[in-house]
């Protein structure tokens, strides 16, 4: 039997904390969690309900060109949402590309300004 019983953060490695911000916080409407620490490097660390995503402006040891076109075959993040289609129309009016999961559930696949992939499922 685990004694895991959640995950409390996912983290992401970044290239500039105001870029990545303005798409966490004022595209998919994370609240920054004003906790964090000075750990030596800039960052945020970000609220999604109980759990955090944490931004780590550092130097990315991983390949950030020729990533698959679908998010759904690279590492990835995955959030429930409310609803998926105003999730889509606030990414169609930011200019930001997704892909729909190729699963047929009512998921989609965008990518961070730095690639990372954020996987966005509706809620049941």
């Amino acid at each position: 039997m685990s004694n895991i019983i959640s995950i409390h953060h996912v983290s992401v490695i970044i290239s500039d904390t105001s870029r990545a911000l303005d798409f966490y916080k004022n595209v998919l409407g994370l609240p920054v969690d004003e906790t964090r620490p000075d750990l030596g490097y800039p960052g945020a660390w970000l609220r999604i309900g109980d759990q955090q995503l944490h931004l780590l402006e550092l130097p990315n040891p991983d390949p950030v060109t020729d990533r698959p076109a679908h998010g759904g075959r690279d590492r990835h993040l995955a959030v429930s949402v409310k609803s998926l289609d105003a999730l889509s129309a606030r990414l169609e009016q930011q200019g930001i590309d997704f892909t729909l999961s190729l699963s047929g559930r009512r998921a989609l696949f965008c990518r961070d300004p730095d690639g990372n992939t954020m996987e966005c499922i509706e809620a049941v």
